[in-house]
């Protein structure tokens, strides 16, 4: 069972490896000690210098971490830890690291753990309250539904979407958060992980591609079909179907295709993300979850759903226009280059997908997807005509 895993991981003495995602996708590696003593130590010297002689300097920072953390705050917090030993300082170290980003504010704090979002609830509230737009974990929760029958309209005009395309990400119970994994953990996740998947069969059945067993031909040749990089993963044939494993979370799940037709895309991903945790659950594991905050990862960006449903779009008159800005943020759409957040638009082309992920459930967040695209689907087509447009009211945050 999980439970026994997790309490073996949880008395083990010996040394592993901290890899601490940022928000902006940088990775900073270091070395953790035995829980236990790492725990300890840190105690022992902050006895040694007050709180207020250990809080960053966080003037010149734009993250939500950093408008939210205060020396209040870090002093009541600094000397807690959870019961895997993951410190206010680790969770907190990926914002102060990468001050801002040139094109979203981004969180700036990561979990190492479940009990993370809990032991450091004065910090991570304000900071998911202020992500998500208003929702309060304290008294707000969070709605789940995979029923893809309900979506409606799903398809969009192909001469203006290129491709289609919903993701997520699951945790697995029991295992610390890709930021605080071991070793061991690691190959644990990829155990549970890769036997699970190996079940799925129909249109889902496919190949696992482990990272280290990888020539550098496949490497590449997975390289050149994705942005990020993948790490290990698995697809089914048509390569519609993917779940990557052991990266930003302990795994990621994508369906998508080219074309316009996402209906598709998310009843295949809502079919296969049910299958994938019936497989998981078989084997005596579950996925992280709550009522107030939904499935649980590793960037509280990300609680609730995980999901992201996006298209890449050719909107070159729109992109143009003053208003299209103020209209992506009235319809809770934000705006990416082709290549991920980083990057920038591509022939006027771009990836557009929902800003929100909690508060609202998979199905309302893809039917604002396909609502809102529509809508600028219909601006480009008026400004081809010579005519005007205009921004629409906003969309309500939560359901009332």
């Amino acid at each position: 069972m999980a439970s026994t895993f997790a309490r073996a991981l949880a008395a083990r003495k010996s040394a592993g490896l901290l890899a601490l995602v940022g928000a902006a996708g940088s990775l900073t590696a270091g070395l953790l000690l035995a829980r236990d003593s790492s725990v300890g130590a840190a105690a022992a010297q902050r006895r040694l210098y007050p709180p207020s002689a250990e809080y960053p300097d966080l003037r010149k920072h734009n993250n939500c971490m950093a408008s939210n953390l205060t020396p209040a705050i870090y002093a009541r917090l600094c000397d807690k830890a959870t019961p895997n030993g993951w410190t206010l300082d680790q969770c907190i170290q990926t914002g102060v690291d990468n001050p801002g980003h040139p094109f979203i504010k981004t969180v700036g704090m990561v979990a190492g753990d479940e009990e993370t979002y809990e032991v450091f609830a004065d910090i991570f509230d304000p900071v998911i309250e202020e992500r998500h737009n208003g929702y309060n974990p304290h008294t707000m929760k969070h709605p789940t539904d995979l029923d893809a029958s309900k979506i409606k309209a799903g398809q969009f005009d192909e001469r203006y979407v290129l491709s289609s395309r919903v993701r997520t990400g699951r945790s697995i119970r029991g295992l610390s958060l890709p930021p605080a994994c071991t070793r061991a953990e690691r190959r644990e996740v990829e155990r549970v992980a890769s036997e699970a998947l190996g079940g799925l069969g129909g249109d889902l059945a496919g190949k696992y591609y482990r990272l280290t067993d990888m020539t550098e031909k496949e490497q590449q040749q997975l390289i050149d079909a994705e942005t990020p990089a993948p790490p290990s993963r698995r697809h089914n044939h048509e390569k519609t179907f993917l779940i990557w494993i052991n990266e930003e979370d302990h795994t990621r799940v994508i369906s998508m295709e080219k074309g316009g037709n996402m209906k598709r895309v998310f009843e295949r991903f809502c079919r296969g993300l049910k299958e994938v945790e019936r497989l998981i659950q078989e084997r005596g594991w579950e996925f992280m979850w709550n009522e107030r905050l939904g499935y649980i990862l590793t960037c509280p960006s990300n609680l609730g759903t995980g999901l992201r449903a996006g298209v890449h779009i050719k909107l070159p008159l729109l992109s143009k226009d003053s208003r299209f800005a103020k209209i992506l943020e009235n319809l809770r759409l934000q705006k990416r280059g082709t290549g991920g957040v980083d990057t920038a638009a591509t022939g006027s082309t771009f990836d557009i997908s929902n800003l929100d992920r909690l508060g609202k459930s998979e199905v309302e967040l893809v039917q604002l997807v396909i609502d809102g695209v529509n809508y600028l689907i219909d601006c480009e087509r008026r400004l081809e005509r010579g005519q005007d447009i205009r921004i629409p009211s906003p969309v309500p945050q939560f359901r009332t």
